[in-house]
């Protein structure tokens, strides 16, 4: 009897599990490949997927190759590697999958991986969905919905967002297996999966998985006594410990950006403003998703990067509104309201990310898997009364259109009034999401009116017919994104991703360079130091130094030419200026550059190349001082230029160094070119013989006439340590966010900095304990309860015995009631007698009426 369930269970999971992952690696297949191929076996995209998330993948892939994890110099200014890329991609499996594989395969890889990515989300969908569906047809039908939703398509911009999608369901999978089974040790690993793989997202799946709970309780769904809640809550406890090792170090980061402290409060907690805001979350859900930075149902609605996208291929909203209409109490009604009312209320929808004042909709993701299994029990469910859902969908997708598309507008330009209609920032496009829509519902129609609602035929023709949907939208939507992007085929794939091979300039790995008003993070494509940085995570000393002398610091560096200073004083040598952007940076006849000091190099690679004649090496010093409340009182055009005079100190520091400088005088407090020339010149007299970056850090060697204090253009953060011929020394916070260190006179002095990130030795080693601990709590819970399950075997036994099995459905319910167990599927026992083979373990039979589901049960 135990080796024949085993065998049905095997497959079970052989027939159902793999067709659902197979299916969405066929789907994604074809909605990729024909990109990849199109651009010569790359997938890009537009926006932060190209500028980002592909140079991010080959810096972090390389830095892991070559051991430098501790510190990115190739980051902004630079950047504690493991705090900056936790958020991108250090959790992802999916990214360590790319380190067996060579540095130029990165840009091939990418297509691939999202491919892979749509998949695992299908098998994961699934995963969660088929518990609560009668056949595994309808389950694929839901696994389908969530995998290729509007968020999931939408935010192929966002491709880091994608493991939240594939992880999020076995959260709930592991929950709903410790409370239907008591299955220990589950839910700790995956609420370890979800927090590793992204400790953002992990905070609104907390959020979810407390409203769900909370939720299935409050509607009896569920039972538990104190002491399984208590053993539920330490698998939490033990899987959000465990993920430590990366966790600790991104929290130390994270603190120290100034994004974070932009809660949400007043009127801003209750009202959306602008108010377009809710007829885009409305729109969400009855069309295709707007393309990122380019809405178009309500253009100004303040949410262009807000990932707002919940539609669900072909079904739209019908399933759902079915569900909602159908006269019972079910907690899975009661969730996907409470869900709705969280999307329009912004302080509930900030509790998803920690209460954080700025708009996002990035739990979404987390509301299409609620809507998708809706629309998966919807299907099989008899009592959903299908036409009147489509009536209701067609008519709010009508309604939207007709006010959206129709409704009178007037402008005035110049003093000419011009009328109109629709309020569409771009009507070809709004024509065919609503074409998609409307089509859509024609096609559910279809299948409803001519096929036998349950019958083979019927799952075959929707699951194909939704497969061609997906399939159609998700192309139509990459489509329209790669039109956003004229930079593909101009510059990033003959430019950038060629890492700047032909540009010949030797030391180009070893100074900074400027990539201005290039494709962000030009840089990074090179793996070359540069100032030009499109990263949301760096050091708070940067995000604090920036503003300071009037450079705005928010998700990117991109110091404007009027700051030329600041080149100087971070040691820029090189500038690369896009020769297809009519000589904004040279001027008309290449002899009036943006900045002083800069003349022409040359042209390579796509570049006009500049040189700062005025360069100062990294590591330099000074003979005078001003304090940091000085520095204050200036303003704000000055302060870049008074940091090549004199280094500005900490007023608690005068002290300290008075002695090797001196006040800066009145007198030198002038600031003309010809002052900023000469100070250049002064600073690059006193600079350090020799630099080098190392995977720990840096090294340099100086020659000092006197006891000097010398300042290195690279952000201060706890996890550094110096070291001067050999002795640890004190590393001085100076020049508003950067290090220096005292060294005395001599030839050939030699300094060491090494950085080790904070808190990752300490996170390794809770997160080692935490395993521990897990594997201690495992084995005292399966030895405890094993006389328990041995007398609950014998009697499963019994009932499953063919000639006892009349009597299964009276005795199972109480049997199991005393385990604190409910039913892992929502549906009764199959009619045949031997039929009880492929039943999982712990199976509750509700009722004896066969086509009845516990669903049912709970309305009657």
């Amino acid at each position: 009897m135990d080796k024949a369930i085993k065998k049905s269970e095997k497959g079970w999971w052989n027939s159902n599990f793999l067709k659902a992952f197979l299916i969405g690696l066929a789907l994604s297949f074809v909605v990729f490949i024909p990109f990849i191929i199109i651009d010569g076996g790359r997938f890009l995209f537009y926006g932060d997927f190209n500028v980002q998330q592909i140079p991010f993948y080959r810096l972090a892939h390389d830095a892991i190759r070559s051991g430098n994890i501790g510190w990115s110099h190739l980051t902004d200014l630079g950047a504690n590697f493991v705090g900056s890329y936790s958020f991108y991609l250090l959790g992802s499996p999916f990214f360590w999958l790319t380190i067996p594989f060579p540095s130029e395969w990165l840009q091939f890889l990418m297509g691939p991986l999202l491919i892979l990515k749509f998949a695992c989300a299908t098998l994961t969908g699934y995963i969660f969905i088929h518990r609560y569906t009668k056949t595994a047809n309808a389950a694929i039908i839901g696994a389908v919905l969530y995998a290729f939703s509007g968020f999931s398509i939408y935010n192929v911009f966002f491709n880091h967002f994608h493991e939240a999608i594939v992880f999020f369901p076995l959260m709930l999978a592991a929950l709903d297996e410790y409370m239907y089974k008591r299955r220990r040790g589950v839910f700790a690993l995956s609420v370890f999966a979800c927090c590793f793989v992204n400790y953002y997202f992990f905070v609104g799946q907390v959020t979810f998985v407390i409203i769900y709970f909370v939720i299935r309780m409050l509607c009896k769904s569920w039972k538990i006594s104190l002491k399984d809640f208590l053993l539920l809550a330490l698998e939490a406890i033990l899987g959000f410990a465990m993920s430590s090792a990366l966790l600790l170090p991104s929290i130390l980061t994270v603190i120290q950006n100034r994004r974070t402290n932009n809660m949400i409060m007043g009127w801003d907690a209750l009202l959306y403003s602008p108010t377009q805001r809710y007829i885009h979350i409305l729109t969400s859900m009855f069309f295709p998703p707007d393309l990122p930075a380019r809405p178009n149902f309500t253009p100004d609605s303040g949410s262009k990067w807000a990932s707002i996208g919940a539609w669900l291929p072909m079904f739209g909203m019908t399933g759902v509104i079915g569900w909602l209409q159908i006269r019972r109490k079910h907690w899975l009604k009661k969730l996907l309201w409470a869900c709705f009312l969280m999307a329009l209320i912004p302080g509930l929808n900030a509790s998803f990310q920690f209460f954080n004042g700025s708009y996002y909709a990035r739990w979404f993701y987390m509301l299409t898997l609620i809507m998708a299994l809706a629309t998966a029990m919807s299907v099989e469910y008899e009592r959903v009364n299908w036409k009147r859902a489509v009536t209701w969908n067609m008519t709010i997708v009508l309604a939207i259109t007709a006010v959206i598309g129709f409704m009178p507008t007037k402008t005035i330009t110049d003093d000419v009034t011009k009328y109109g209609f629709g309020l569409s920032q771009y009507p070809t496009r709004f024509w065919g999401y609503v074409a998609i829509s409307i089509l859509s519902v024609a096609l559910i129609v279809f299948i409803f009116q001519f096929k036998k609602r349950g019958s083979k035929e019927f799952y075959r023709t929707t699951s194909l017919i939704l497969s061609l949907v997906a399939v159609f939208y998700s192309i139509f939507f990459i489509s329209l994104g790669k039109t956003q992007s004229q930079e593909t085929r101009k510059h990033l794939i003959p430019y950038a991703l060629n890492g700047g091979v032909n540009v010949g300039i030797d030391d180009l790995d070893k100074v900074r360079s400027d990539f201005y008003k290039s494709l962000d993070n030009s840089g990074m494509f090179w793996l070359i130091p540069n100032i030009q940085a499109f990263h949301s995570i760096v050091p708070g000393s940067i995000m604090e130094f920036y503003p300071t002398i009037g450079v705005t610091r928010d998700v990117g560096s991109r110091p404007e030419t009027k700051h030329y200073a600041l080149r100087a004083l971070t040691s820029v040598k090189w500038l690369f200026d896009d020769d297809c952007d009519d000589n904004y940076f040279a001027g008309v006849n290449y002899d009036e550059p943006a900045m002083p000091g800069w003349v022409n190099y040359g042209n390579a690679n796509g570049f006009d190349i500049w040189e700062n004649q005025y360069y100062i090496p990294m590591g330099f010093s000074y003979d005078f001082y001003i304090t940091r409340s000085n520095y204050d009182k200036l303003s704000t055009e000055h302060r870049e230029l008074i940091m090549l005079k004199a280094v500005v100190i900490e007023d608690d520091s005068v002290d300290k160094y008075s002695y090797i400088l001196s006040e800066l005088p009145s007198e030198k407090k002038i600031y003309t070119e010809a002052t900023y020339f000469n100070d250049c010149r002064e600073r690059a007299s006193m600079v350090c013989s020799d630099f080098s970056y190392t995977n720990t850090g840096f090294n340099a060697q100086i020659n000092s006439d006197q006891e000097r204090l010398v300042f290195f253009s690279v952000p201060y953060e706890d996890g550094w340590s110096a070291k001067v011929n050999g002795e640890a020394v004190e590393i001085e916070r100076v020049n508003v966010g950067f290090m220096a260190v005292s060294v005395p006179k001599g030839e050939g002095t030699n300094i060491v900095f090494t950085y080790v990130t904070p808190g990752l030795r300490t996170g390794i080693l809770i997160s080692i304990g935490s395993l521990v601990l897990l594997l201690i709590y495992l084995f005292l819970v399966r030895n405890l309860s094993l006389p328990r399950r041995h007398a609950a075997q014998k009697n499963k036994r019994k009932l499953l015995n063919p000639a006892s099995f009349s009597d299964y459905s009276e005795n199972i319910g109480a049997t199991f009631e005393k385990q604190g167990a409910m039913t892992p599927k929502e549906y009764a026992l199959p009619p045949l007698p031997d039929s009880h083979l492929n039943l999982p373990e712990n199976e509750v039979l509700l009722n004896k009426d066969n086509n009845k589901t516990k669903a049912d049960t709970e309305s009657d």
